[in-house]
C-alpha cells in the first residue's frame, strides 16, 4: 500500500514537472527558472478556477495531476465564485498576481499557461471550460 502511494505521489510530481517544463520551453527558460513558471501555473489556474461555476471547476481539477490540483484549490471559496471577469479583467489579474517580467506581458504568460493546460486535459473538458467563458476571454484559448 505505501509503495503505491509513494509511486501515485511521484506519477504526480513528474507530470506537474512536465506541465512547468512545457512552460518553461514555451519561453525557453532554463530550468532555474521554475519559481516563474509555478507563479504563472497557479496565476492562472486560480483566475481559470474563480471564473468557472463550481461543478465545471470541480469536473476541471478531476483531470490535473494531483498536486497540481492542490494548486488549483489552493485558497479556494467555492461560495465566492464564479467571479465576472471578461478579458481585460482577467489580463489585469494576471499582472497582479504575476511578479515577473515576461516576454509578451500578462496576454502571452496567461496563453502559454492556457496552451499548456489545454494538452492536459481531455478536449471535451477543455471545450466545457471553454464555453463557459465569455466570448472575449473563449478566444484566448485553444
Amino acid at each position: 500500500m505505501a509503495d503505491s502511494m509513494i509511486s501515485a505521489f511521484e506519477s504526480s510530481l513528474d507530470k506537474t514537472n512536465i506541465i512547468l517544463k512545457d512552460i518553461e520551453d514555451a519561453y525557453g527558460w532554463p530550468k532555474e527558472r521554475r519559481n516563474q513558471s509555478y507563479a504563472a501555473l497557479r496565476t492562472v489556474l486560480h483566475l481559470l478556477r474563480d471564473r468557472l461555476p463550481v461543478n465545471e471547476s470541480v469536473e476541471f481539477a478531476q483531470q490535473l495531476p494531483v498536486l497540481v490540483r492542490g494548486i488549483y484549490f489552493d485558497g479556494w471559496v467555492p461560495s465566492d465564485v464564479p467571479i465576472k471577469l471578461n478579458r481585460d479583467d482577467f489580463l489585469y489579474e494576471v499582472r497582479q498576481g504575476f511578479p515577473y517580467d515576461a516576454e509578451g506581458g500578462p496576454e502571452r504568460v496567461t496563453q502559454v499557461v492556457l496552451d499548456t493546460l489545454r494538452r492536459h486535459v481531455t478536449q471535451g473538458e477543455w471545450q466545457d471550460v471553454k464555453d463557459t467563458m465569455p466570448r472575449d476571454l473563449a478566444v484566448m484559448m485553444p
